[in-house]
């Protein structure tokens, strides 16, 4: 108990001094984990959408997939960026392994299943609402699944958040393709693992402090989300009843 609160101490003072190599570390577990999420939300996002509304043969194959996907170790998603990778690997030109440009691919990898999948349901529930409506004025699949990723906005905006808490939590992928080097590729998760394995205490602490933070930010970010979308509800149906009881 000693050894925790002197650790405990320690890492505080380390927090509240703002050590340079703990900003370090943390500046670049963030720069990261955004850069992967903006690449694969962008992405995700119209793929999610265009799911959700298109009818093609073969899409329960495609879904299953998807569904798969999900379920995929970060270790084998480090495996398979760190082969593609490799010098003997087929984007070996690129130069990329070991740098801060792997490390953004792995997470882009793990995260755009996520933001695919959770979009696709999204999308799909309220094409099942609206979607004959939209039908019956000539929208095409394109078009519905942008208006409706636009009426599903709200909770598509806690699919962004849950997706970057995904990216900056994960440590297997980022530890094989990034390899853990001091100033260039450490970030918080894979260096909280290397300083408990070398004892040192203090700084995986107040990396997992701030880890800790950074989660909990990201689920009060998520419960205001909820809380503005159902006032926001609230409002657009009180505003349809006035709307009814003034043509009554």
């Amino acid at each position: 108990m000693t050894t925790f609160t002197q650790s405990a101490g320690t890492a505080l003072q380390l927090i509240v001094s703002l050590d340079p190599a703990l900003l370090a570390i943390v500046g670049r577990s963030l720069a990261v984990s955004a850069t992967a999420c903006v690449l694969a939300c962008g992405l995700g996002l119209a793929l999610g959408a265009w799911l959700g509304v298109a009818r093609f043969k073969g899409r329960g194959l495609v879904l299953t997939l998807l569904n798969t996907f999900l379920a995929v170790p970060s270790v084998v998603v480090g495996l398979v960026v760190y082969l593609l990778l490799s010098r003997s690997g087929p984007l070996g030109f690129l130069g990329w392994l070991f740098s801060f440009k792997a490390m953004v691919l792995a997470q882009a990898l793990l995260v755009l299943p996520v933001v695919t999948a959770l979009t696709r349901q999204a999308v799909e529930d309220a094409e099942v609402l609206h979607g004959e409506q939209l039908r019956s004025l000539g929208a095409r699949p394109w078009l519905r699944s942008g208006l409706l990723a636009w009426d599903e906005r709200y909770a598509l905006l806690m699919v962004l958040i849950a997706s970057f808490g995904r990216a900056i939590s994960e440590v297997g992928a980022v530890m094989i393709v990034g390899g853990n080097i001091d100033g260039f590729t450490r970030v918080m998760t894979t260096a909280i693992a290397l300083e408990t394995s070398k004892g040192d205490l203090p700084l995986a602490l107040g990396l997992g402090l701030i880890l800790l933070a950074v989660v909990l930010a990201l689920n009060v970010l998520i419960a205001s989300v909820r809380r503005w979308r159902e006032r926001a509800e609230g409002q657009t149906g009180a505003v349809n009843a006035t709307a009814l009881g003034v043509s009554l």
